[in-house]
């Protein structure tokens, strides 16, 4: 049974999150040649405010660009 495990910042509405759910099911079904039901796939979001990249939070980068 595979398992993914993807981390995204929050914010996206559920309608992409679950597009990412049923693409990434299909594309590690058909590269594994496994059943769609072993599939596993897990979201995680992380707020933005516990998300840094450069020593600059997701939410700091954000507002420093508005």
């Amino acid at each position: 049974m595979p398992i993914a495990m993807i981390h995204i910042a929050e914010g996206r509405s559920e309608e992409k999150k679950h597009a990412l759910l049923v693409n990434v099911t299909r594309a590690i079904a058909e590269s594994l040649d496994a059943p769609l039901e072993s599939v596993r796939v897990l979201i995680q979001e992380i707020p933005e405010r516990q998300w840094a990249a450069g020593g600059k939070t997701l939410a700091e980068r954000r507002h420093s660009n508005a």
